[in-house]
């Protein structure tokens, strides 16, 4: 750390001013013209709108409190240290606190501080249910302060160097779209017999007399299905049992987190057993989810002997005719899915589809041979894709980790080249930093 700056505790710099929440039994409280800001708000690097509004009568019944524009806000419960700069005049709540600086510094170096210190902060908050930190423990966070010019010219260097990696994520993300569209428009041609087009020819088949190019066919008439139990969850162990209760958090497409939630059981009866016990190929599907929000319907095969099937989630088990990895990917299909949610049902909030619906929905039914040609077409493009994703998401984690070393090298005085620092010097404002604390306002 330069020889000019100091390093001091947030309480000998910044005043903490805390929130309120008016009484939701007076409806006159709320639905006012006030923005008022919860941790829920919280996001990103600016506030500029708020899902809350309180009124007049609201914020002076109560013990909100009014952050001004570019004042910064940082969450204390819940997201403890997490800041954010308000664009907005904006209340707050309880599980918020405005910072108050005491001595000149710069609103921006003061809110990268923050993002810097938000895994000190949360090391040092606790709660059993709800983390939280208190204000005796915020204040004596420990804050590296700089020179006047360094705090601005450590602000423009981060802004520059984040911009940039901001476009390379950018890039990264648009690429994992344009991943996402070619895996769709690999399956497409599959199914539209694309891949075995020439395959066909060379095996003297011809095309079948209607409009597509294989025949279709109901589920039904290709599995049998298997609806999930309702096991009882006070039944379950966290784990050491003999079966996993595979449940609709478990499944995604083509994969089953194992380690999310696990749920197991020991003694299971033998009828129970008999029909639940799911075997190796069986395809999976899950029946419910977000009404509108196409978060379910996800397909996986299984791959293990111990798993047992729970309620709202489907087992498809497929003749000896039918390949379950060919079912796999087409029920990743566009086509597949808009066929499975037109039967959706329920209510705002909960969307579901049942097993009968899934049993009527139609699948293509080209020969066992053509099946096995067709997943081995899918799955060597499919492959390159996953290898692609795979780098792409070792890049996001590096760039998240490249964020976090800025930040560290900023606030350790380490990210200024020399002629910055002699340029900051040469400011006339340039004091070292125990002058700012000469300024302190009580």
């Amino acid at each position: 750390m330069n020889k000019d700056w100091i390093e001091v505790e947030l309480g000998e710099i910044c005043d903490f001013k805390g929130g309120g929440t008016p009484s939701k039994s007076n409806p006159d409280y709320w639905n006012g013209n006030i923005p008022w800001a919860s941790i829920k708000d919280i996001k990103g690097d600016l506030l500029t709108k708020t899902q809350d509004f309180i009124s007049e009568d609201g914020l002076n019944n109560s013990s909100a409190n009014i952050a001004e524009p570019d004042e910064i806000i940082i969450g204390t419960r819940i997201n403890p240290g997490r800041p954010i700069i308000t664009k907005i005049r904006t209340a707050v709540n309880q599980d918020l606190k405005i910072i108050k600086p005491k001595i000149n510094v710069s609103t921006n170096f003061l809110f990268y501080s923050f993002k810097n210190l938000e895994n000190a902060i949360l090391k040092v908050s606790s709660g059993t249910t709800v983390l939280g930190i208190n204000l005796t423990n915020l204040r004596q966070i420990n804050f590296p302060l700089a020179p006047l010019p360094e705090q601005r010219a450590i602000v423009a260097k981060i802004e520059q160097l984040f911009s940039e990696l901001d476009n390379g994520i950018q890039n990264l993300k648009t690429a994992q779209r344009k991943l996402t569209l070619y895996r769709q428009a690999v399956l497409k041609k599959a199914f539209e017999g694309g891949f075995t087009e020439q395959w066909r020819k060379e095996q003297g088949i011809v095309d079948y007399s209607n409009s597509e190019v294989w025949q279709r066919k109901c589920l039904e008439e290709v599995s049998n299905s298997i609806s999930g139990y309702a096991f009882k969850s006070k039944e379950f162990i966290d784990d050491g049992g003999n079966y996993q209760v595979i449940r609709m958090g478990n499944v995604r497409p083509g994969i089953i987190r194992l380690d999310e939630s696990p749920a197991f059981l020991n003694d299971i009866e033998e009828k129970i057993l008999e029909k639940f016990l799911l075997q190796k190929n069986d395809v999976i599907i899950t029946l419910t989810g977000t009404r509108n929000k196409r978060d379910y319907g996800h397909t996986v095969i299984i791959n293990k002997s111990n798993l047992l099937l729970n309620q709202r989630i489907a087992a498809l088990r497929f003749h000896r005719t039918y390949s379950p990895k060919f079912f796999l990917y087409y029920s990743w299909t566009n086509g597949f899915r808009d066929q499975f949610f037109s039967f959706e049902t329920g209510n705002v909030g909960q969307g579901n589809v049942g097993i009968k619906a899934v049993k009527s929905s139609t699948i293509p039914l080209p020969s066992p041979n053509e099946q096995n040609q067709i997943v081995q077409e899918i799955e060597s493009r499919l492959s390159v894709c996953d290898k692609v994703q795979e780098t792409i998401n070792q890049n996001l984690q590096k760039a998240e980790a490249l964020r976090q070393s800025i930040l560290k090298k900023a606030f350790a005085g380490n990210l200024l080249t020399q002629q910055e620092l002699t340029a900051c010097r040469n400011e006339p404002d340039y004091a070292p930093a125990s002058e700012l604390l000469k300024e302190i306002v009580n």
